[in-house]
């Protein structure tokens, strides 16, 4: 369609959406997703809500400690070339939605200035609606957003596109990488453009991981060789350089805070942890005896978009955050000691219990990272685990990017917390047991 009708059709489709009537056209499933967060987060359609822009000293911190710093060489090789800087905005934000970096002629930076599209503004979608950025941040995957799908009707004459930047060693969102303009600049083939840069961005961080592999793996390799028993180097993350007298893993899940000293993981059991340059040296020690391999789990969805696992063990505890998908499955699990089957999973998550595929490929992922954790023929957590769910004192807050069934019933139905959990100030949420 021509961008004018097309912009005209969907403000029609926006305006019978907000009035509940039927629409002429269905707006795409992703932004009608979008719209339903904004009217229950109450999102003013008609009202240009902004947050706090960042100092400029807050900025900077904020691009020193980012991963997407180094990866700007990339975004602007694989984008500007092709943009037309009179016409196309650059921009890279982080995970929260702060726009950190942006390039494009003074022109179109002016009108973005307008809009508030400025370095050090917070564009996440609670804020500022469905957007390329944020929308994307909350959905994470590439995202176009047209004319009047933007939900905020000030930002009707531009339009976006947006794509995701993880980091391929642990999967954590990075930010965003968008190539936003006015609504002339519209093009279908660049979500696709945004999408392969963004992909290009994390081949160089997986290409960069690869080589400090490499260089611990020299290190590690003449120490392995000498050592009696068993050990293997992982870098940080928990990436296998070597191994000596194991079966070969591509990593193991390390305990956020992991010092020199004796400390049980799960895949390994009991381990002396010695620090190398650029990771860690794991020996397996003699396992203790008596020792319950792990004793708690606390799974933690009190956060906005930071959800994790903590589990604790004898010889002390560790932690694992979770994708949106994975937290949903662990919060089913939880409220049911009993256990669910795959079909009843399904039917919980997706409102189709023929879906149990996808099911049992998720639940073998977790169950990767929280192995003695999970069962399964029911999936359940084992039955000597104590489970501790902390929920969120707003019920309306309870994961709430999910459209699962048996999240949004719990959401309607629950209570905010009076206790549980939490900082000196005060409780974070309701500690579930």
């Amino acid at each position: 369609m021509d961008a004018r009708d097309a912009a005209r059709l969907l403000k029609g489709v926006r305006a019978a959406a907000l009035a509940g009537r039927r629409p002429p056209a269905a707006p795409r499933p992703e932004i009608a997703e979008s719209w339903r967060r904004m009217l229950a987060g109450g999102v003013h359609p008609d009202r240009d809500a902004r947050s706090r822009v960042l100092s400029a000293a807050e900025t900077q911190e904020r691009r020193q400690v980012s991963p997407l710093r180094e990866l700007l060489p990339v975004l602007r090789e694989g984008l500007l070339p092709a943009l037309d800087e009179a016409l196309h905005i650059m921009v890279v934000a982080d995970a929260d939605g702060r726009l950190l970096w942006r390039e494009g002629h003074a022109s179109i930076l002016r009108k973005a200035d307008r809009l508030g599209f400025a370095v050090g503004a917070d564009w996440a979608e609670a804020v500022v609606g469905t957007n390329g950025v944020g929308t994307a941040l909350v959905v994470r995957r590439p995202v176009q957003v047209f004319s009047a799908e933007h939900f905020v009707s000030s930002h009707h004459d531009w339009t976006c596109a947006g794509a995701p930047v993880r980091d391929p060693r642990d999967g954590q969102l990075l930010g965003v990488v968008d190539v936003s303009g006015p609504l002339a600049t519209m093009h279908p083939a660049t979500l696709a453009w945004v999408s392969s840069v963004a992909r290009l961005a994390e081949r160089e961080l997986r290409v960069r991981h690869l080589e400090s592999l490499e260089r611990l793996r020299a290190v590690a390799a003449p120490l392995l060789a000498r050592l009696p028993g068993r050990a293997l180097a992982v870098d940080p993350h928990g990436w296998t350089a070597a191994v000596a007298g194991l079966a070969p893993s591509d990593r193991i899940p390390l305990p956020k805070t992991l010092g020199p000293g004796r400390l049980w993981l799960p895949q390994l059991g009991d381990c002396v942890a010695e620090p190398l340059p650029g990771g860690w040296l794991l020996r397996i020690a003699e396992p203790r005896a008596a020792a319950a391999p792990v004793s708690r789990v606390v799974l933690d969805l009190s956060r906005p978009r930071s959800w994790s696992a903590t589990v604790y063990g004898a010889a002390g505890s560790w932690s694992q955050e979770l994708s949106p998908r994975h937290a949903e499955l662990l919060f089913l699990l939880a409220e049911s000691p009993r256990g669910r089957s795959a079909a009843e999973l399904a039917a919980e998550l997706f409102g189709d219990p023929t879906r149990t595929v996808t099911v049992r490929a998720e639940l073998s992922r977790v169950r990767r990272h929280l192995a003695g954790v999970l069962t399964h023929r029911p999936y359940r957590f084992a039955q000597d685990v104590e489970v501790e769910l902390v929920r969120p004192r707003d019920p309306a807050e309870l994961l709430p990017h999910s459209t699962a069934p048996a999240v949004v019933r719990a959401r309607q139905s629950g209570t905010a917390g009076t206790g549980g959990r939490g900082t000196p100030e005060g409780p974070v949420g309701d500690v579930v047991p």
